[in-house]
């Protein structure tokens, strides 16, 4: 009752497998025999359902634990990490199969096991005396407990075989969990990978590189990630955050967050906005969860947009710890972002904080995982954090390396909580590469627009592009003058393809019709859909942007306008 007692405490503390099987062995040596080692089924390692009991017993097993108190483990005997074929013949698994555990004398095990060569691997020296007990839980052979007595002068008896028994069945549920915590930890792994972007985009605006490490151990993985998205005009959407919860509800919960992030920012919203629209939400989710588990519905986040042509990034927070800026000076520094609630707290707003960024700037948005890895912690981990960014950080360092060092080699310390990282090179368009005038609410402004972009295409050597950027720059300067008044913006930026903005003061939406042949209008935006590569329009503090994108090497024969539309 006493080894009993002392299994029942010590094993299965663990979510690990062979964890879970190394207290076993550890709890049988020396009160029930010499040595011992536990044998697991190679399925099981992987979380997957290992063979039910009447399918018999697994045929490959790996030994995973053993046990031989303060004596060294016998030379030449199959050590952990080792594979074996199932040795037993018929009569003893049918035994198995049933629970009970089995008792061999060495004649008895040297006849199961025929070749010396196996014999050698599975029999220690000097072993008189084998009991053997299945892993059986919930009606699966996980594998096999093994005990041996080299020294202890007695067989074992069938009071100790049924002790091994029943300490092993204990056992074998602990494996089990063990088991299916493994299955849902690589299934939320496998879709939080699915979930998340490419590691490395660059772009006109940004670098970019994400890095995004699970958690190990009882927590589980969570619902960390980050996003850079690519939004019209050359600026970039950043994104970190972090869902309340662990496991595959919590993975889910973030795929339907990232997505309904990428919907809002398509929309051109102010960041702030962008969070006020995802609390919305997260309150839903909320309401359709089971009421005692509501208060674990939530997430953190950051959203950022980034504006190369003014070198300027606009971020809001909803409870995410403040970004981290090293300019191309090595100087690091915090970025005051206004703080907002977790998401799904409700009742206070969100705010923007605007800063402005130098060319090469590393920005550097995280989790708060990240204060869990060595050289972190909870206290003064954003200092630390600046320290090691300005050191870390150079002109001529890529931002995976940055992102490596400063993570560290996880191997024998992997992160108890996940960790997600994002990191941003900024640049800055040339201002050769952009042209901009404003002109007032009357109809020679649409001349003067027109002649103003064809002078402005030739001095950049695209003249091929004049005939169908001034009919865009003639129909949205019309438009504009027409609805919303002035003054009108126009500006022309030329990068990887050029692109036309035209700002007025009005907050109506645009919207393409397709005109009857009788009608006198409605063609204009049909017009600048069929010039153009694609278009649409965001809106400012104070009324819109429409925009436009033409390839630099003209528009292929079927996107050519026709201009005969009457």
């Amino acid at each position: 009752m006493d080894l009993q007692h002392q299994a029942a405490v010590q094993i299965g503390s663990s979510l690990d497998v062979v964890r879970t099987a190394q207290e076993l062995a550890d709890v049988l040596v020396p009160e029930l025999g010499d040595l011992t080692a536990v044998d697991i089924s190679d399925a099981v390692l992987v979380g997957d359902e290992p063979l039910n009991v009447i399918e018999g017993m697994p045929s490959h097993l790996v030994r995973v634990a053993i046990s031989s108190g303060a004596k060294q483990w016998p030379p030449g005997l199959l050590e952990p990490g080792q594979s074996l074929s199932q040795p037993f013949g018929t009569v003893h698994i049918h035994q198995l199969q049933l629970g009970q555990a089995l008792s061999l004398d060495r004649e008895d095990m040297l006849k199961v096991l025929s070749s010396p060569l196996t014999s050698g691997r599975l029999i220690p020296v000097g072993a008189h005396s084998m009991t053997i007990a299945p892993l059986l839980a919930r009606g699966r052979m996980l594998g096999t407990v093994s005990v041996w007595r080299t020294e202890q002068p007695d067989p074992f008896d069938t009071a100790e075989r049924a002790l091994l028994t029943e300490i092993a069945s204990r056992a074998a549920l602990g494996v089990d969990n063990a088991r299916r915590y493994t299955r849902e930890h690589r299934a939320a792994a496998a879709l939080q990978e699915r979930l998340l972007p490419r590691a490395e985009t660059d772009t006109a605006g940004l670098e970019t590189v994400g890095i995004y490490h699970p958690a190990v151990g009882g927590a589980g993985i969570s619902g960390d990630w980050f996003d850079a998205i690519p939004l019209p005009s050359l600026r970039v959407a950043l994104v970190i955050g972090d869902v309340f919860g662990h496991g595959l509800s919590a993975t889910a919960t973030m795929g339907r967050l990232r997505t309904a992030i990428q919907t809002f920012a398509d929309l051109e919203l102010d960041p702030a906005e962008v969070l006020t629209h995802v609390e919305g939400l997260v309150q839903r989710l909320a309401s359709e969860t089971p009421t005692e588990q509501r208060d674990v519905v939530g997430a953190t986040c950051l959203y950022a947009v980034y504006d190369p042509i003014t070198g300027k990034c606009t971020m809001a927070s909803a409870g995410q710890p403040p970004p981290v800026v090293v300019g191309p000076d090595g100087t690091a520094r915090d970025i005051e972002v206004s703080p907002g609630p977790p998401l799904g707290v409700g009742g206070v707003p969100f705010e923007s904080t605007t800063v402005a960024l130098d060319a090469g700037s590393v920005v550097t948005l995280y989790t708060d995982g990240l204060f869990e890895l060595e050289g972190f912690d909870a206290v003064h981990g954003i200092n630390q954090l600046r320290n090691r960014l300005a050191v870390l950080t150079g002109a001529d360092r890529s931002l995976a390396a940055i992102g490596r060092d400063l993570i560290g080699d996880l191997t024998d310390r992997p992160p108890s909580d996940d960790v997600a990282l994002l990191l941003a090179r900024t640049r800055i368009i040339s201002e050769e590469n952009t042209a901009s005038w404003q002109f007032p609410a009357e109809p020679a402004s649409v001349a003067d627009a027109r002649e103003s972009v064809t002078r402005q295409l030739e001095r950049w050597g695209l003249d091929e592009l004049a005939l169908s950027t001034e009919l865009v720059v003639s129909e949205l300067v019309t438009n504009a003058i027409r609805y919303a008044g002035g003054p009108v913006g126009l500006r022309l930026i030329r990068e990887n393809v050029l692109i036309c903005e035209v700002a007025d003061p009005s907050n109506t939406q645009p919207r393409l019709l397709r005109a009857a042949p009788t009608d006198e209008g409605g063609r204009g935006l049909f017009i600048v859909a069929k010039c153009t590569s694609r278009w649409g329009s965001r809106y400012g503090r104070r009324g819109k942007t429409i925009w436009t994108e033409q390839p630099l090497d003209g528009l292929p024969d079927e996107m050519v306008p026709l201009f005969d539309l009457a």
